[in-house]
């Protein structure tokens, strides 16, 4: 009898799991947004171990991208390497990209999707800018490693070798038709839903750890969407070199304010605040720390010129100085890049603008709040000189007179002036005024 129990308990348990299976199965989906640093390796490692935990059939990445840091693009390869659930990078929205380090991540990934309108490519290593302000390319022996390193992906992936080696040595971008059609990813979608669908019953491209390439059931997965968090959203924004140079700097003018204006703490609280996001967005991306002492040198040089006017030298020794730290700051502190151009013409332009602005900033405007503050400041009394009032009580030669709502004792130098004259300042003792009658004919009064 218990034998039989037993056997009809496993049969109920048989015919169950299957669908306990099917309505268990679960679909991640992350967005990453903006460059590729060390932050960003960070999320995916939290995505990623976010499905593991919760064994998900899988996880899609929507990627949108210009490109980034090399160790942390090299980072992402590796922990997608050793993800125990596929992992599939959706290059998304339409008009979004995965250029420069994103072609790599997209390289490593079970399945590459990308949205209609969207380009993945154009990967050659850049070393940052040189002190002309242009793009410093990486040596050969740098560009034929990644060359070795992008082919290698392709193969393990069985995805198009040539096409990826010409995303480095020939800078090649293409479209999601392009890249479907010369075998660079698996799928077109203009959405999530669709991707499902469509990658429904398709093999992983790569094996998935522990388990080998597998096949992936998407059709009826319960989508589950990791939505970003606050912490996550602003790093995005302060990660992007051109946000972060600008945030060092503002912070920068915002401290140097504050202290030549004092008793407000405003300029300076804001300025800390920004100084301090700034840091933290170059410490992700990465930066040449001589470069920040050439801008805090430039700073100087401005806050010289607004103390010891010098008619625009030491203007100009800041803004030159200025540009070259701006130029240098991105000049391989953080090992080679993967950034489209555009980033960098972007930043050029943020570096020259932002030092001229700041030359004329100082060169006009602090110098005049510090003149302003440095003037002695004039007494009540003694600010009376040249205002004209009202005799109120006949002056012989004493009496006393009313100037801007207030009476004041007043003498004269002998003459007569009666209730009711006007009479100027010309003098002031102690707390006597030393008045002359106004002749109304002559000043048109």
């Amino acid at each position: 009898m218990r034998l039989k129990v037993v056997l009809a308990a496993l049969v109920v348990l048989a015919l169950l799991l299957p669908e306990v299976s099917a309505e268990g199965s679960v679909v991640y989906v992350a967005k990453v947004e903006g460059m590729i640093t060390g932050y960003t390796a960070d999320q995916f490692d939290r995505y990623i171990s976010e499905a593991e935990k919760n064994n998900a059939e899988a996880i899609i990445i929507q990627l949108n991208t210009p490109g980034g840091r090399s160790d942390a693009m090299q980072a992402i390869v590796t922990r997608i390497q050793s993800s125990k659930v596929p992992v599939i990078i959706y290059v998304y929205p339409s008009g979004g990209m995965a250029a420069s380090a994103g072609t790599y991540i997209a390289l490593s990934s079970h399945l590459i999707a990308m949205a209609p309108g969207t380009v993945i490519g154009a990967c050659r290593p850049i070393l940052g800018y040189g002190q002309n302000g242009s793009i410093v390319e990486a040596p050969p022996k740098i560009t034929n490693f990644y060359v070795a390193y992008i082919r290698e992906l392709a193969r393990m992936s069985g995805r198009n070798e040539t096409l990826a080696e010409e995303f480095i040595t020939e800078d090649r971008s293409v479209t999601s038709e392009d890249a479907l059609k010369y075998g660079v990813i698996e799928v077109i979608a203009t959405d999530v839903e669709e991707l499902l669908q469509k990658a429904d019953g398709m093999e992983t491209k790569v094996p998935v750890a522990g388990k080998g390439k597998v096949v992936l059931h998407l059709r009826d997965a319960k989508v589950v969407y990791i939505e970003p968090s606050f912490r996550d959203t602003v790093v995005k924004y302060i990660t992007d070199p051109t946000i972060a140079y600008l945030l060092l700097n503002i912070g920068l003018i915002g401290l140097i304010f504050g202290f030549l204006t004092p008793g407000w703490h405003v300029p300076e609280t804001i300025g800390a605040i920004m100084l301090v996001l700034g840091l933290i967005g170059l410490g992700y991306f990465g930066y040449n720390s001589a470069a920040l002492v050439l801008i805090v040198l430039a700073m100087i040089f401005f806050i010289a010129e607004a103390l010891t006017p010098t008619f625009g030298l030491f203007t100009v020794a800041g803004v030159i100085t200025f540009v070259l730290g701006g130029i240098m700051l991105f000049s391989g502190g953080g090992g080679e890049y993967f950034v489209s151009g555009e980033t960098y013409q972007t930043l050029r332009i943020a570096i020259i603008v932002m030092a001229i602005l700041l030359g004329l900033f100082f060169l006009f405007g602090v110098a005049a709040v510090v003149r302003a503050h440095r003037r002695k400041p004039e007494a009540g009394k003694e600010e009376l000189v040249g205002e004209i009032g009202k005799v109120v009580e006949d002056l012989d030669p004493e009496g006393v007179v009313k100037i801007r709502g207030e009476l004041w004792k007043a003498e004269t130098n002998g003459e007569k002036i009666p209730v009711g004259e006007k009479v100027r300042v010309v003098e002031v003792r102690g707390l006597t005024l030393i008045v002359e009658k106004v002749d109304e004919r002559k000043e048109g009064v």
